[in-house]
């Protein structure tokens, strides 16, 4: 049986992980899209079949148009492109565009019995009790391609889930995991993007530096399996092999282990509820010798307190601290701010939007999105104040 595929973020390091799983096995392409890489998106859309392929940045269409020409495949641009992309019949969606803008194409792709395959966490961040809600309403099945949300899935089917005592995230700690403060301070955005275990793209390699990223897969863990934030922990594993741990009631914890690459938990996501048999990267125990854990520096790492009182205050927080941590990351890596003054921009971003009401919880993705528009806004006019900080 052929299993068909559409990508949201086929250029990025996620959507080139699938489409490389994808390539020998038995699967069909149906939709691919891009941010703005039009000549690279047709190419992939000529390679694989695709039927439609779509960029949301609309002076990318004329050069995706023309690229082509002569071929079946739609081309399709904007906000609208992008939800019929979403939305064209398929198995299975994978949901791999980077930041807020992944929600309303990933919302607009919902539809019954289809399965999502989730690698955009602020789906969940910026409005993660309505996007449960709607795959719920649409009886569509959400599957974590986080390696460590794709873990807890895996662990909590050894019990129940109202025997669930504590879900504990692990995080390599980033390369500055042992760095000083002092030194935190000076560091470049080259450095950040220097992940010591995974491949990613460079927002998300900085969000993990900071040790943001960990505090965003808590919220995001928190709507995903219906968790209090007094269930979720965090633990620094630096070899990144222990994914997520789930300790029950019983005193029993299940680990999910696996060499660190990414296309294990997509493999995982595409084959569900089978398992994909592939040429996987083996997790050799002997010759790795030992694990290593640690509690995390909430000294060094305000970002994940930040994310974790987010997460208990609810509401609109999430979002809110998703929105101003973009802003901050761009401006940190157009050295308009220091590494140490991205926390300290969330946080004056937070204190604001709670004085002008940001932080209820939103009903629609427009208000979401709005909500998303007004902390960015936010964010941007009290960025000169910590920018001056750091020169």
């Amino acid at each position: 049986m052929v299993t068909s595929v559409s990508i949201l973020g086929a250029t990025g390091s996620i959507g080139t992980s699938t489409l490389n799983l994808i390539r020998d096995g038995n699967f069909r392409v149906v939709a691919l899209t891009a941010n703005s890489d039009a000549k690279k998106l047709a190419s992939l859309a000529k390679e694989f079949g695709a039927e439609i392929a779509a960029v949301s940045d609309e002076a990318a269409y004329p050069e995706l148009k023309s690229a082509l020409a002569g071929t079946q495949i739609r081309a399709l641009a904007s906000a609208t492109g992008m939800a019929e992309a979403a939305a064209a019949k398929s198995d299975i969606l994978l949901s791999a565009i980077v930041g807020a803008a992944g929600l309303a194409p990933t919302i607009a792709g919902f539809a019954s019995g289809r399965k999502i395959a989730l690698a955009n966490k602020e789906c969940l961040v910026t409005a993660g009790s309505l996007f449960m809600r709607e795959a719920q309403k649409k009886n569509a099945t959400v599957l974590p391609v986080d390696s460590e949300h794709n873990a807890v899935f895996q662990a909590l089917a050894c019990g129940r889930r109202d025997a669930v005592r504590k879900v504990t995230l692990t995080a390599s700690g980033g390369p500055f995991r042992t760095m000083s403060r002092e030194r935190l301070a000076v560091v470049t955005p080259e450095e950040a993007v220097r992940h010591p275990n995974w491949s990613m793209g460079a927002k998300i390699s900085i969000d993990s530096a900071t040790l943001m990223n960990k505090g965003l897969e808590l919220i995001e863990a928190a709507y995903l399996f219906d968790l209090a934030p007094s269930q979720l922990d965090v633990l620094i594993h630096p070899q990144s092999v222990v994914h997520a741990l789930v300790e029950f009631h019983d005193g029993s914890v299940v680990a999910q282990m696996a060499h660190p690459d990414m296309r294990i938990p997509i493999g995982f996501c595409l084959a569900w509820p089978e398992r994909l048999a592939w040429d996987a990267p083996k997790l050799d125990l002997a010759k790795l010798g030992a694990l290593h854990f640690e509690a995390p520096d909430y000294d060094r790492f305000p970002s994940l307190r930040l994310a974790r009182n987010a997460l208990e205050a609810g509401g609109g927080a999430p979002n809110v601290l998703n929105a101003a941590n973009e802003v901050a990351i761009e401006a940190f890596r157009a050295r308009r701010l220091s590494f140490d003054g991205i926390p300290g921009l969330v946080e004056a971003v937070l204190t604001q939007a709670g004085k002008e009401g940001l932080l209820r919880e939103v009903s629609t993705v427009n208000d979401a999105l709005g909500v998303d528009h007004v902390a960015r806004s936010i964010a941007a006019t009290l960025l000169p104040q910590f920018a001056a900080k750091a020169s």
